[in-house]
């Protein structure tokens, strides 16, 4: 009963930029920490950026400086905008975000994910 949809994917030339958002919704007691995962083609899935509740956050070194992680605690909706796009940066790209849910009286943490949306950066 929680979904995180994707959207803001394409195909842009290097240089270039590209927002992403994700969205979560469904039965949410609190989220905890938003992240955004990529994985190549033949690569292994990476951390990109991820922010906490409390707004901290943290890069991937390969994205420093040109990607910027944001959020929306009101929308549960978490953003990542990317500039000075590089081929190096094609990739699946998903949103994860850690969730708390109300079960029963009870507190129940679990990791979601969103179906990934392809960044497509052409030199």
């Amino acid at each position: 009963q929680v979904q995180l949809v994707e959207s803001g994917g394409g195909l842009v030339q290097a240089g270039g930029s590209l927002r992403l958002s994700c969205a979560a919704s469904g039965s949410i007691f609190s989220i905890n920490t938003m992240g955004w995962y990529r994985q190549a083609t033949g690569e292994q899935r990476e951390l990109v950026a991820a922010v906490t509740s409390g707004g901290s956050t943290n890069y991937a070194d390969s994205v420093k400086g040109r990607f910027t992680i944001s959020r929306d605690n009101a929308k549960n909706t978490v953003y990542l905008q990317m500039n000075s796009l590089k081929p190096e940066d094609t990739a699946v790209y998903y949103c994860n975000a850690r969730i708390e849910r109300l079960f029963f009286g009870r507190l129940l943490g679990s990791d979601y994910w969103g179906q990934g949306t392809q960044v497509t950066v052409s030199s």
